[in-house]
């Protein structure tokens, strides 16, 4: 693998990397089969909920097979947790954006590989008139001002994750019962505009592939029939440079086929990009 030769990335929210490995059946493979045959050359992924060691002894078939792990869990044990799979060692690594208050808190982590500066998020998910809903608040607000520069950077940058925001009504089914619900509440969704906006330097990769289109929805609650009627969310975003969103050149997203075939409430993002 080789950035001259472009590269692909995947993004996903196991929802546990312990159960997404467990997560298996006759049919059902699991996160480890879906990795076996991923076509990336990296891996982002979120809510890992595991320490160091336990995410190690989980991905031990994947690791043994060369891929390289870099993790930042949380503090909180079985909480949060980011991390990325890599075909390559990175040439560096960094854990949070400066804030202080989420140092420690697994939900950023960034690394180099050549000329490739690639993170995993996963934002707060807040619940609104509540405290998380500060926190979350607090997280957009330094945020924020921490994708600024990173922009500007005379690199490739690319940041995927779990935003936790679905942007406008084409990215959530049920938007209309959904208007005062964190994760579509008008600040939440002006902010993700001020990402993407004209200028930002940011854009959204998926959304250049699907203009005006509803979906493709990449998170669907486990409660009633939500999955099997594609009521979903699209909340996992490729978020790259202009220069990097420019080359990308294949956006899928694996939904599984069935119910009864996930091994995670989100589904895998994948894009291929050109050198």
């Amino acid at each position: 693998m080789s950035e001259s030769n472009g590269f692909s990335v995947a993004t996903v929210n196991v929802n546990g990397v312990r159960a997404a490995v467990k997560a298996r059946s006759e049919e059902n493979t699991g996160l480890l089969g879906w990795l076996a045959g991923a076509p990336a050359d990296y891996i982002c992924m979120q809510e890992v909920r595991a320490t160091e060691a336990e995410t190690r002894a989980a991905l031990a078939p994947v690791l043994e097979d060369g891929w390289t792990l870099a993790l930042a869990p949380a503090a909180q044990k079985g909480r949060n947790g980011v991390a990325i799979l890599s075909r390559r060692e990175p040439d560096a690594v960094r854990i949070g954006h400066g804030d202080p208050q989420f140092a420690e808190s697994g939900r950023y982590i960034e690394a180099d590989f050549g000329t490739l500066t690639l993170a995993s998020l996963y934002l707060p998910s807040g619940e609104a008139e509540t405290e998380r809903q500060v926190e979350k608040d607090q997280f957009l607000k330094t945020f924020g001002e921490y994708l600024k520069p990173l922009a500007r950077k005379r690199r490739d940058v690319l940041v995927c994750g779990d935003w936790n925001i679905a942007h406008t009504e084409l990215d959530i089914k049920n938007w209309k019962g959904n208007l005062k619900a964190s994760g579509f509440l008008p600040h939440e969704r002006a902010w993700l505009g001020e990402v993407f906006a004209d200028g930002s330097g940011w854009a959204d990769v998926q959304r250049g592939f699907h203009p005006g289109e509803a979906g493709p929805y990449s998170w669907w609650s486990f409660r009633g029939q939500a999955f099997d009627n594609d009521s979903g969310w699209r909340i996992d975003y490729h978020v790259a440079n202009k220069p990097l969103a420019k080359r990308a050149a294949k956006v899928a997203t694996h939904r599984a086929s069935r119910y009864d075939l996930r091994w995670s409430d989100h589904a895998p993002v994948v894009v291929e990009y050109t050198a």
